[in-house]
C-alpha cells in the first residue's frame, strides 16, 4: 500500500479569544427601571483570533483569521408627542386639549368663551362649577367637578419604563376655589402609576398660571387616564383651564450586533537553500499558463513514472558516473607520475651528495679503516630502509583494498543512490516518489515482471455459517485453570522481581 502524502497537510489550530469593550456609559436600563434612562451608547467588541498553520512540502502557510463581534447598545428617550392633539392619532377632536368641547365627567361644568375665559384667550375654555365635596372616580377627595378621558397608547410598545408629563394653563379668580391634575397609567388592567398634583389649593390666590409636572413609571403602559377636577366655593366664577397637553416619554433600548472577519495569509518557504527548485516551479507555471490581464492558473502536467523511464535515467547517471571515474583515474595517475618523478629526483640528489662525501673520506682515511667503518653504515642503512619499504607496501595494500571496495559498488548502484538522493525528504512519501522507489528496486533486482497483472483472490461462498453454540456458557475446570495459569503467573512474577532486585 502506497500512502498519498502529496496532499497531506498538518493543521494546527490556535484559538485566542479577546474581549474588548468601549462605552460612553454603561447601559443600565431594564424593565425594572423607574423613570427615564440616560441616553447611552455602549459598544462591546468581542474579538476572536484563530491561527491556522498548514504544513506543505515546500513550506507552511499561516492564516490568521480575526473575527470582531461588535455589540452596540443604544438607549434613547422617545416621545409619544401630545396625546391630546387630534393630529397625532390618539384622540378625536372632541377630546382634544384645547377644550373646545366638554370631555364629560362628574358634577356640573361650563364651557365659556371670549371674555368669560379671562386670561386664557377668547376661544373656548373649561370651567369647574361644582361645589360638592366627594371623591372622584380616580380616588381624589374634595371634588365637585371632573373632566375625564382614557387614551389608548398600546401602539407605542415599550417595556423599559419612562415618564408621563403634562402641561396646563389655569386662571383661578377666586382664592377659595381649588383645581387639581390627576393621571393614572395602566398596563392592561393593572395600575402602573397614579399621581395627583394640586395645581391651586383653596385659599391660594394664584390667578393666571401655567403648570407642568409628571410621574415616573416602570415597565409598559397601554392606557393613560386623565382627570382634571376641583371645587367652586363662591359659585360665581369657578376655576378656568385650557391648553392641556400630555406626553409620554419612554425608554427604548436598541441592540445591534455586527460582525467583521479579516483573514491574513503568510507563506513561509522552507527550501530557502534551494532557489533552483523555486525557479523551476515558477518556470513550470509560466510554461503551462497564458499570461494575460486575467491570470488563470492551469494544473501542471506531470509525467507518469514507468519502468523504462527509470532505466533510462539510471543509464544516464551511470554513464556520467563512468566518465567521472575515468577523469578521477586520469588525475590520480598524473598525480602518481608527478610524485614518482619528484621522488626520483630527490633520491638522485641524495645519492650524488653521499658519493662526494665518501670520496673525500676515502682520501683522508686508510682503506682498512674505510672498510671497517663502511660495514656498520651499510647495515644501518639496510635496517632503516626495511621499515620504510614495509610501510610503503602496507599503504599500497590499503589503496588496493580501497579501490577493490569501490569497484564492488557498481555504477548502477551509484546511479540508484543518486536518484534516491534527488528525492526531497518531505516529498519522499508522495505517489510519484513511492512509485519511482519501487521501480528502482525492480531495476536493481531485474524483476521487471513485478508490474505484470497479478491474479486476484476470490471469496469462497458459504465460508462462514450461522450455526451457534447451543449454550451460552462453556463449562470449565476452575481448579485446573487456577493451578495452570495463576500458579505459572506467580512463578513468573517472582522470577521478574528477583531479576529487578538484583
Amino acid at each position: 500500500m502506497i500512502w498519498n502524502w502529496q496532499n497531506f497537510s498538518l493543521v494546527l489550530w490556535l484559538c485566542i479569544s479577546v474581549s474588548l469593550s468601549f462605552s460612553s456609559k454603561a447601559v443600565d436600563c431594564t424593565t425594572d427601571t423607574i423613570g427615564l434612562c440616560s441616553p447611552t451608547i455602549e459598544e462591546i467588541i468581542e474579538q476572536s483570533i484563530v491561527e491556522t498553520i498548514e504544513y506543505k512540502a515546500d513550506g507552511f502557510t499561516i492564516t490568521t483569521t480575526t473575527t470582531n463581534d461588535i455589540t452596540t447598545t443604544t438607549v434613547t428617550n422617545e416621545d409619544s408627542n401630545d396625546l391630546l392633539n387630534g393630529d397625532n392619532g390618539y384622540v378625536i377632536k372632541k377630546f382634544e386639549g384645547d377644550m373646545d368641547s366638554d370631555w364629560g365627567g362628574q358634577g356640573s361644568a361650563s364651557m365659556p368663551s371670549g371674555s368669560g375665559c379671562g386670561n386664557l384667550g377668547t376661544d373656548k375654555c373649561a370651567m369647574i362649577t361644582g361645589a360638592g365635596n366627594s371623591t372622584s372616580a380616580m380616588g381624589v377627595k374634595n371634588m365637585g367637578t371632573t373632566f375625564i378621558q382614557t387614551v389608548d397608547i398600546s401602539n407605542l410598545s415599550f417595556d423599559k419604563g419612562g415618564k408621563t408629563n403634562y402641561s396646563i394653563k389655569v386662571d383661578k379668580q377666586d382664592a377659595d376655589d381649588s383645581i387639581y391634575m390627576h393621571i393614572t397609567g395602566r398596563n392592561g388592567n393593572t395600575n402602573v402609576f397614579s399621581g395627583t398634583d394640586i395645581l391651586s389649593a383653596s385659599g391660594t390666590n394664584s390667578g393666571y398660571q401655567s403648570y407642568e409636572g409628571g410621574w415616573d413609571f416602570s415597565g409598559s403602559l397601554t392606557t393613560v387616564i386623565i382627570e382634571i377636577g376641583g371645587r367652586d366655593i363662591s359659585l360665581s366664577i369657578g376655576p378656568l383651564f385650557d391648553d392641556v397637553a400630555i406626553n409620554v416619554l419612554y425608554n427604548v433600548v436598541n441592540t445591534i450586533v455586527t460582525q467583521s472577519i479579516t483573514s491574513v495569509e503568510m507563506f513561509v518557504a522552507l527550501n530557502i537553500d534551494a532557489p533552483e527548485d523555486v525557479i523551476d516551479v515558477v518556470e513550470d507555471i509560466f510554461d503551462n499558463n497564458e499570461m494575460n490581464d486575467e491570470l488563470v492558473l492551469e494544473p501542471i502536467q506531470i509525467d507518469e513514472v514507468n519502468y523504462d523511464a527509470v532505466v533510462v535515467e539510471i543509464e544516464e547517471i551511470e554513464m556520467a558516473e563512468i566518465e567521472l571515474e575515468v577523469m578521477e583515474m586520469e588525475i590520480e595517475v598524473e598525480a602518481e607520475i608527478e610524485l614518482e618523478i619528484e621522488e626520483t629526483v630527490e633520491e638522485t640528489i641524495e645519492v650524488t651528495e653521499d658519493t662526494k662525501e665518501e670520496e673525500t673520506q676515502e682520501q683522508e682515511q686508510p682503506k682498512e679503516t674505510k672498510e671497517k667503518e663502511n660495514e656498520p653504515e651499510t647495515e644501518e642503512v639496510e635496517k632503516e630502509e626495511q621499515p620504510k619499504q614495509e610501510e610503503i607496501k602496507k599503504e599500497e595494500k590499503k589503496n588496493e583494498e580501497t579501490k577493490a571496495e569501490k569497484k564492488k559498488e557498481s555504477s548502477k548502484e551509484k546511479a540508484v543512490k543518486k536518484i534516491m538522493k534527488k528525492m526531497d525528504d518531505k516529498k519522499k512519501y508522495d505517489d510519484v516518489n513511492q512509485t519511482k522507489t519501487l521501480v528502482v528496486m525492480q531495476v536493481l533486482g531485474n524483476t521487471k515482471t513485478f508490474f505484470d497483472t497479478q491474479q486476484t483472490l476470490t471469496d469462497r461462498i458459504d465460508f462462514f455459517s450461522n450455526i451457534t453454540l447451543p449454550d451460552t456458557v462453556i463449562s470449565d475446570n476452575n481448579i485446573a485453570s487456577y493451578l495452570l495459569f495463576e500458579g505459572s503467573n506467580g512463578l513468573m512474577n517472582e522470577m521478574v522481581d528477583s531479576q529487578w532486585q538484583n
